[in-house]
């Protein structure tokens, strides 16, 4: 036992070192600092913009401009307020929340529940660890979950109590929810209490008013998600377009959602944005094609280099009300594994939905069969803050170097640093910052660069790696005779000389995007 809250306090405080370094070094800040903040909101600064921008980069180069049958729009964030009764937000956009009466906490049942099903899953990891390590290289590991009575009864508890909970939430019955929680005696993991109020449901939608005066003004929400301005423009960008089935919408935008439990830094917040693209297909043919988003999505994420056991798919056990199949990549965040991307087959319930209330066909002429059908979507959605902190924190390293000395690093993907390269003048004379100013100015157009003359050639590396800079290029007196450089690698630390005229082939070629959509 104490080794388990070891462990769980040691991933804490490397959470709380991660949210540090993002202030210091202006990846994120407090949103109304000033004022003391405001809960669960966040401005990204000077770097965390950059690094925010090379992400959708990233996406919308691999998800729009590498599929002729993929594009992209930018709908308003301001709908149509039955836009959010044809998709069912404002029936049944809710979380189970439930209180703990001693520690005056608010938690969502459902990830409760998750969580205690999680820590009988490390208990089927951890016979999995052991067993390999006395088997060694002769250890089958699927012949051992399929065979040992310790996993199997774990296997077996996690299923009951999924099954239970799939049940319950079908039915909204909210009393079996909070029984499952007092069955499973599940506590509070602040306190440690286990008394708990009931469970009620929450609807996380926030209202606004339009218009000119109290009088006439309409109730309208600030969307909870991107998807239904894709679908509300299915037939405007299918004709203007004259896309073929199957084709998809892309969009990154703002979306609004009002948590009462926000916490966990930037993976849970009221103010967020989405990376969704709805791809519309035949009737019959989409569970063909949720297993091609979902093959192509994980390998989008693994082409960023981060190790494959950080990923791993989770199928829903309980089905929203418009999907027939949805799962989500999961990524190990510091906090465990949690939700990063979700890939769900919606059938055609949005556009028929959206059909029925808005009076309009939302339908596609085929061609080839000569008839006229509803199409199905499947979807794939990532928040772009979760994308963010899952880089940071995978980048984020503190270690300890051959000479003794120690730096805190962070390795992120070169093509997605804020910077790419940091301009060095060894001194602040002889030339040399006007040596420095001319190669920024050769690199400046294709890549992100900074200039850094303050304190020791050593300090500056270290802030550098701090910042996640990949390349530091540094302008001595020799650089003056025979225009060379030193330029210095982030992750291995190797420098080596340069002529000053190649300088920007080779960096592109190390920090270019390209490098990873190749890989897609």
């Amino acid at each position: 036992m104490y080794f388990i809250f070891a462990i769980m306090a040691n991933e804490n405080n490397t959470f709380k070192n991660i949210i540090a370094h993002c202030k210091e070094y202006g990846y994120i800040f407090p949103s109304s600092e000033i004022y003391d903040g405001l809960g669960a909101v966040y401005d990204y600064g000077q770097n965390g913009v950059e690094l925010k921008n090379n992400i959708k980069q990233y996406w919308w180069k691999a998800m729009v401009q590498m599929h002729e049958n993929i594009v992209g729009i930018d709908s308003a964030i301001f709908m149509h307020p039955t836009t959010w009764k044809a998709s069912g937000h404002v029936d049944a956009f809710n979380d189970p929340l439930i209180d703990n009466k001693d520690s005056k906490k608010r938690y969502r049942a459902d990830v409760l529940i998750e969580e205690y099903t999680e820590k009988i899953r490390g208990k089927i990891n951890k016979e999995v660890d052991k067993a390999a390590k006395r088997f060694g290289d002769q250890f089958d590991k699927e012949q051992f979950l399929a065979t040992n009575q310790r996993v199997l009864d774990n296997k077996k508890k996690i299923d009951a109590i999924n099954e239970r909970f799939k049940n319950a939430m079908e039915k909204n019955d909210l009393n079996e929810v909070r029984q499952i929680i007092i069955d499973c005696d599940i506590a509070d993991p602040v306190s440690g209490s286990k008394n708990w109020t009931e469970v009620r449901q929450f609807n996380l939608m926030f209202s606004t008013e339009v218009g000119s005066t109290v009088d006439n003004a309409n109730t309208i929400f600030l969307r909870p998600e991107t998807a239904q301005g894709i679908f509300v423009n299915f037939l405007n960008v299918q004709k203007t377009g004259r896309m073929k089935i199957p084709f998809g919408i892309a969009q990154i935008g703002k979306a609004f959602r009002n948590e009462i439990i926000a916490r966990q830094f930037i993976f849970r917040m009221r103010e967020f944005e989405q990376m969704e693209m709805q791809f519309f297909v035949k009737p019959g043919e989409e569970l063909k094609w949720y297993e091609y988003w979902k093959e192509h999505r994980i390998k989008w994420h693994k082409s960023l280099g981060i190790a494959d056991n950080k990923y791993r798919f989770h199928d829903h056990i309980k089905l929203a009300h418009y999907a027939n199949a949805a799962c989500d990549i999961e990524f190990n965040f510091p906090m465990g594994f949690k939700e990063l991307e979700g890939i769900h087959s919606r059938t055609d319930f949005d556009l028929k939905s959206h059909e029925e209330h808005s009076g309009k066909k939302l339908q596609y002429f085929d061609n080839e069969t000569n008839s006229s059908y509803v199409p199905y979507v499947i979807e794939t959605s990532i928040g772009l803050d979760r994308m963010f902190l899952a880089i940071v924190s995978n980048a984020y390293q503190e270690e300890k170097l051959d000479d003794g000395s120690e730096r805190v690093v962070m390795k992120i993907p070169a093509p997605l640093a804020p910077t790419k390269a940091a301009i060095l003048p060894l001194t602040k004379k002889d030339g040399l910052p006007e040596k420095a100013r001319e190669i920024i100015n050769q690199l400046k157009l294709d890549i992100t660069v900074q200039y850094d003359e303050k304190d020791s050639i050593g300090k500056r590396y270290r802030r550098q790696d701090a910042i996640g800079t990949p390349y530091c290029i540094t302008i001595d007196h020799q650089s003056l005779e025979d225009n060379t450089v030193t330029i210095r690698d982030r992750d291995t630390l190797e420098q080596k000389r340069v002529a000053i005229n190649v300088l920007l082939e080779m960096l592109t070629s190390r920090v270019s995007m390209t490098r990873l959509l190749n890989l897609n």
